[in-house]
């Protein structure tokens, strides 16, 4: 499986040519009963791009094993990030043996920054997955659009719970930080695009959206479109007065108002417990963005 992702990103043109990609779902024991129902701890993280320009202890080389140490943690089964670039996704693979990926990076191949999607690969199949970029043209790769002048994207998959036997959605994003109309837009964009899902299967959305919970965005993807905020959904609430973007410097994130990183989910999920994540080491920061954790009950 991991050759397969892997080599994925090196002929991802041609994958995106010819369309969505299925894969076999691993078998199980005759003997083996699905459960009926799906626990899942799910995460978003920003993990802070390679910014070589970042002074210590912020630099990818030193935050390395403070991420790693953070997702052992906290156990989930599987996590969406943003804007790692190549080496840095690679470098979180190596780190959790227990995770398989699968990302492109938003310019190509392994060009720009990714939304990878880790995930637990002895729970978890991928039976189909895919890529659009967050514009008037979704299916041009680093295509742009709507005033946002870098290109934004969407990585989704289809996956097959083994524990359960039945398939869900995973859908990972990174809105615009600068054009207030290319995050609206995009929201649209993917409230749109989901209709292509198959019906009835459970969806999840993970993102940093570069918006509040007040915002247009989530609107157009909450209360006006087809999902829920699991941190609005749950039974409870870890750390509610903290925001997520923390800037390596500041350990309320913002204050609540600017929880930015969001996790999503269709209707027919529920929400046990949600939390905002700040995890420092020795008082350093694993980003400049905190994890949010979401543990949700599949239908």
């Amino acid at each position: 499986m991991k050759a397969a992702v892997r080599s994925f990103v090196l002929w991802s043109f041609s994958i995106l040519l010819m369309g969505s990609l299925f894969l076999s779902p691993k078998e199980t024991l005759a003997s083996e009963k699905p459960s009926t129902k799906s626990d899942l701890t799910v995460m978003t993280f920003n993990l802070r791009y390679l910014n070589t320009s970042d002074p210590s202890p912020h630099t990818w080389e030193e935050r390395r094993s403070t991420v790693r140490q953070v997702i052992r943690k906290e156990q989930p089964d599987i996590f969406g990030t943003q804007e790692a670039v190549y080496q840095q996704v690679k470098d979180v693979d190596n780190d959790l043996p227990n995770y398989d990926w699968i990302g492109l990076g938003r310019e190509g191949g392994d060009k720009g920054e990714f939304m990878a999607v880790y995930y637990n690969d002895t729970r978890f199949t991928p039976l189909q997955y895919d890529h659009y970029w967050l514009s008037d043209t979704p299916d041009v790769i680093g295509s742009t659009s709507w005033g946002n002048t870098i290109p934004r994207m969407v990585t989704w998959v289809k996956f097959l719970d083994m524990k359960t036997d039945k398939p869900f959605y995973f859908v990972n994003t990174h809105f615009d930080h600068i054009s207030t109309e290319a995050r609206e837009k995009s929201a649209e964009l993917i409230a749109e695009k989901i209709e292509e899902f198959t019906p009835e299967v459970p969806i999840i959305v993970t993102g940093d959206f570069n918006a509040g919970p007040d915002s247009e965005p989530h609107s157009i993807l909450t209360e006006q479109g087809p999902f829920v905020d699991t941190w609005d959904a749950a039974q409870t609430r870890i750390n509610e007065h903290l925001g997520t973007f923390n800037g390596f410097d500041d350990p309320s994130g913002g204050g609540a108002d600017n929880r930015i990183d969001w996790i999503l989910s269709s209707e027919d999920v529920t929400t046990e417990t949600t939390a905002i994540v700040d995890y420092q080491k020795n008082g350093q920061y694993p980003s400049d963005h905190y994890p949010v954790m979401a543990d949700i009950n599949l239908p």
